[in-house]
C-alpha cells in the first residue's frame, strides 16, 4: 500500500484575510479576464458602430488599468470598492486594414480608434478564417490533379496552415501557406505529409493566389505512428500506477479569480494570445504580520520556432506562436487524472470567435497542490556525542497548469508557487516532430546536406529552435526596484598568512539603463537579483528575488537573417525595461509578417534609465532541438524553466516553522528495528 505525502499545515491560512484586502466573488477585480457577457457588450458596440460592414475580430482582450490605478483601487479601507471601468482593448479587420478600438463597457462606447496599415503586420489569426483556407485545396482543381497523380485518396488528406513569416518584402498581403498531410491508417499526421506542393491563400479574400506542384516524394509509412490508447497492440509497455494525492480537501481556496494558498495569494487571468496571466502574486510575512508583493504580472509573452530547412518548401517556418496563432486560442481542455492530478480545480476560460461572440474553453487550466516527495529542508545532526537529530519538512507546492497545442507541438505551462517563497516556471514540450519527406530510407543513402534526423523510412525530423518569452513585472516589496548584476569575482589570496592561492568574492554592479542590463548568460557568472534598494533587512541588504536560470540557450541564426530580425528579443536571456502598460508583447503589436520594427529589442535601444524604477524583467528559454528517434512518433516530454527565488526578502527562512498534516494512511514498509 502507497503511503500518501503529507499536505502543508493550513495554520497560515487562517490570517490570510485579516492584512489584505480583497473583492468578493461577487465584485469584479479590475485584473479579470473579460466575461462571456462583455463579450457580447464589446461585440454589439462594435457591430453598432459599423453596421452592414464585412469585419472579423481577431484580438479582444481586457484593457488593463494603469497599474497606479490597481493599486490604489486596492489600497482602499473599505471591503469592496467601487469597481473601476471595464474596458477592452478591440483588433479588427475592416476593408483590408486593421483597426484597433478601446471599448468602454461600462458606458457602452468607442473611446479610441487606431488605424494600421499594412506594413506594421498583420494582427493574430483567427481559428476561423484557418479553418475556411484550410479546406480551399479540395475544391481546387489543380490540387485535385496532384493528389491523384501521388495515388492518394483525398478522403483521407487533412491540410493545415502555417504563417509565412517576412523576408523582406516592401509591400505584402495577409497571405498564409496549406500544408497538407496523410491521415489513412493513423491520425498522426504531422508525421505523414504530401511533399512539394506549395499552396498560398490571401486571407482577406479567401482565395487561392499561389499554386506550385514542384517534385513527388514518398508519404512516410502509417505503421507504427498511431499514438491513441485504443489502436495500440501488444507487447505492451510497462503499466505505470497514478501518483497517490491527499483526498478530498484541495488544499487551496478560490474566491472569484483569487487563489489564496498557504502563505501565498495571487490573482489569476486569461488571454487569447498569452494564455494564463498570474498578478499581484504576494507573499504573507510571519514577522512582518503582513503581505508583501513580488510579482505584479506574470505571463509567456511571446514563443519564436524557427526551423532549420532553408529551402523552398520550409524556409518560411519561422513561427511566433503567440503573436500569430495565439497561445490563449490554442488552449486546449484539459483531462482529469492525467493533465493533472485528482486533487485539481479546473477553471474555463473564454476568447472571442470571428464574429465577436464568445468561446468558452472548458477545463481550459487547472490548480492544484502537488505533492511530489520532494524535500522541503531536512538535516541530520551526528555532531552532538550520544545523540542524532533529524528533522524533515515535505515540500508540498501548488500548481497552475495550462496546455496550448499549437499545430504537431503541445506546450505545457506551469506556475508554481513554493512555501519558500519561489515561484518556479517551468514548460513542457511534447507532441509531434514536424517531419519532411524524403526518398531515404537509411543515412548511409543521403549525399546531400540534410536538415535534420532520419527518424524512420522517409521521414526527415527538422532541426529547430524553441524560445519562450516570458514578461515578468516584479514589485519587489513595492514598485521602485533596481536590478543588480552580482559578479563572481576571482581573487588572488594575499596577506593572509595561508596556503590558499585565491578564492572568490561578490563585486555588485547596479545596471543605471536598459543597455546594461541586456544579458547572455554564462558568459560571465553572476547572480542576477531584482532589489528594493529603499527596503533593507535589519543587517542592511536590500530586499530582493533572484533569478535563477535552467539550462541556456540562445540564437544561432544570424542577426540579418530575416526571421532574427523579427524574433531579435531573444538575443539576450535577459532584459530589464521600465514599465510601460503598452509594452507587453515582445513580438510587437501585430506578430504577423511583422518587420522587427516594434519588438523587446526595439523599445529596449531607446536604453531608458531602470535605477530605482518600476521595472519589468523579460527571460527567454531557449531549446535547440535536434531530434532523435526517441522523439517518433511521440515525443516525451522535453522540459525546462526557471526560479525567482527570495534573496535577503525575509529576515531568515520562510519555511523554519512550517508544519506538516502526518498522513492517516499507513507508513510505507521501513528497514525494521534491529
Amino acid at each position: 500500500m502507497h503511503a500518501m505525502a503529507p499536505r502543508l499545515a493550513p495554520s497560515l491560512l487562517l490570517l490570510l484575510s485579516i492584512f489584505i484586502t480583497l473583492s468578493s466573488p461577487t465584485s469584479c477585480h479590475p485584473l479579470d479576464p473579460l466575461t462571456p457577457s462583455e463579450f457580447i457588450h464589446v461585440k454589439n458596440i462594435v457591430q453598432k458602430s459599423y453596421p452592414s460592414q464585412n469585419l472579423s475580430f481577431h484580438y479582444v482582450g481586457l484593457d488593463e488599468p494603469e497599474k497606479s490605478t490597481v493599486l490604489s483601487w486596492q489600497s482602499k479601507p473599505t471591503k469592496t470598492p467601487p469597481p473601476l471601468p471595464r474596458r477592452a482593448l478591440v483588433v479588427l479587420r475592416l476593408k483590408m486594414k486593421t483597426l484597433e478600438l478601446i471599448v468602454d463597457i461600462s458606458t457602452r462606447s468607442i473611446v479610441s480608434k487606431t488605424e494600421f496599415d499594412n506594413k506594421h503586420g498583420y494582427p493574430l489569426l483567427n481559428n476561423e478564417e484557418q479553418s475556411v483556407a484550410a479546406e480551399l485545396p479540395f475544391k481546387y482543381k489543380p490540387f485535385i490533379q496532384s493528389i491523384k497523380k501521388r495515388g492518394l485518396n483525398m478522403s483521407e488528406v487533412v491540410c493545415s496552415t502555417f504563417s509565412v513569416g517576412w523576408f523582406g518584402e516592401a509591400k505584402t498581403k495577409r497571405t498564409i501557406k496549406i500544408n497538407c498531410f496523410y491521415k489513412k491508417d493513423s491520425v498522426n499526421l504531422y508525421v505523414r505529409p504530401v511533399e512539394g506542393i506549395t499552396v498560398a491563400v490571401d486571407l482577406d479574400e479567401l482565395k487561392i493566389v499561389e499554386y506550385i506542384d514542384r517534385f513527388v516524394a514518398p508519404v512516410p509509412k502509417a505503421e507504427g505512428t498511431e499514438y491513441r490508447a485504443s489502436n495500440q497492440k501488444p507487447p505492451f509497455g510497462p503499466r505505470l500506477n497514478g501518483a497517490p494525492v491527499m483526498s478530498g480537501d484541495e488544499g487551496f481556496k478560490l474566491d472569484g479569480n483569487t487563489v489564496r494558498w498557504a502563505n501565498w495569494i495571487f490573482h489569476l487571468g486569461f488571454d487569447v494570445r498569452t494564455g494564463v496571466i498570474i498578478s499581484q502574486a504576494s507573499i504573507y510575512d510571519l514577522e512582518m504580520h503582513e503581505y508583501r508583493r513580488v510579482l505584479y504580472r506574470g505571463f509567456v509573452s511571446e514563443l519564436f520556432v524557427p526551423y532549420m530547412d532553408p529551402t523552398e518548401e520550409w524556409y518560411y517556418k519561422t513561427f511566433f506562436d503567440c503573436g500569430e496563432f495565439g497561445f490563449g486560442q490554442s488552449t486546449v481542455s484539459l483531462k482529469p487524472l492525467t493533465d493533472c492530478p485528482a486533487n485539481a480545480q479546473f477553471m474555463d476560460a473564454y476568447y472571442a470567435a470571428q464574429d465577436g461572440t464568445p468561446v468558452k474553453k472548458s477545463n481550459a487550466y487547472c490548480i492544484f497542490e502537488r505533492h511530489a516527495g520532494n524535500i522541503l529542508w531536512r538535516h541530520t545532526e551526528l555532531t552532538i556525542p550520544d545523540i542524532v537529530i533529524t528533522e524533515v519538512r515535505a515540500e508540498v507546492t501548488l500548481v497552475v497548469r495550462t496546455v496550448s497545442t499549437i499545430g504537431n507541438y503541445d506546450y505545457i505551462i506551469d506556475w508554481e508557487f513554493k512555501p519558500s517563497g519561489s515561484i518556479k516556471m517551468e514548460v513542457g514540450l511534447t507532441g509531434v516532430l514536424e517531419i519532411e519527406a524524403v526518398n531515404y530510407t537509411q543515412i548511409d543513402q543521403i549525399e546531400e546536406e540534410v536538415f535534420g534526423t532520419l527518424v524512420a523510412d522517409n521521414s526527415i525530423a527538422v532541426n529547430h529552435d524553441h524560445f519562450l518569452t516570458y514578461h515578468l513585472d516584479l514589485d519587489v516589496d513595492g514598485e521602485t526596484n533596481s536590478f543588480v548584476k552580482n559578479n563572481f569575482v576571482t581573487k588572488q589570496a594575499t596577506g593572509h598568512n595561508t596556503p590558499r592561492k585565491s578564492y572568490w568574492n561578490i563585486v555588485s554592479e547596479t545596471a543605471k539603463t536598459e543597455l546594461d542590463a541586456r544579458i547572455r548568460l554564462c558568459l560571465k557568472p553572476a547572480d542576477l537579483v531584482v532589489v528594493n534598494p529603499i527596503k533593507k533587512t535589519k543587517a542592511g541588504n536590500p530586499f530582493g528575488y533572484r533569478l535563477i536560470p535552467g539550462a541556456v540557450a540562445g540564437p544561432l541564426l544570424l542577426e540579418d537573417d530575416y526571421p532574427q530580425i523579427r524574433g531579435a528579443f531573444t538575443k539576450y536571456n535577459v532584459w530589464v525595461t521600465p514599465y510601460n502598460k503598452s509594452e507587453k508583447w515582445a513580438g510587437g503589436r501585430h506578430v504577423d509578417q511583422s518587420r522587427g520594427e516594434d519588438t523587446l529589442d526595439a523599445w529596449s535601444s531607446r536604453n531608458r534609465k531602470i535605477e530605482n524604477k518600476d521595472i519589468v524583467l523579460w527571460y527567454t528559454i531557449g531549446f535547440h532541438h535536434n531530434p532523435c528517434q526517441e522523439d517518433f512518433p511521440m515525443m516525451p516530454t522535453l522540459s525546462g524553466g526557471f526560479e525567482l527565488r527570495p534573496t535577503n526578502f525575509f529576515e531568515r527562512s520562510p519555511v523554519l516553522k512550517v508544519r506538516t498534516i502526518p498522513s492517516k494512511h499507513h507508513s510505507p514498509n521501513c528497514t525494521a528495528k534491529n
